[in-house]
């Protein structure tokens, strides 16, 4: 299984940016993916759980408002839109994929992880 996340970078506070996860070596219609991100010093902290089995979903409170999440299932990829950004959304993230279900999008229960793509608000 391989997860690749691309699109992170620099961006100004009020900015926008678009994060990828391309999956591969996986039924990805039978998965659980999710985002999360992670700073130094805290808890990884998930932002996003989606079950492409059924549907179910899990979305933080605190992007919910920002943040927009996609699949498509053709290509077996999922997307992060960050709208608005704040400069307490610097971290890494990291997409990642289980089987379970989605229930409160806890990092333990995702078995494969990718490397994590930096994203940096600058004021």
């Amino acid at each position: 299984v391989q997860l690749v996340e691309s699109g992170g970078g620099m961006v100004r506070t009020g900015g926008s940016l678009r994060l990828s996860c391309a999956t591969s070596g996986l039924i990805f219609d039978d998965s659980t993916v999710g985002w999360f991100r992670l700073v130094p010093g805290q808890e990884r902290e998930g932002l996003w759980c989606f079950s492409n089995s059924d549907g179910s979903e899990y979305t933080a409170d605190s992007v919910k408002t920002r943040f927009s999440f996609s699949v498509d299932h053709a290509k077996d990829t999922v997307y992060l839109q960050m709208n608005n950004v704040k400069s307490d959304d610097t971290a890494t993230y990291y997409c990642a994929v289980g089987h379970g279900p989605v229930g409160g999008c806890f990092p333990g229960e995702y078995s494969y992880w990718g490397q994590g793509t930096q994203v940096t608000v600058s004021s």
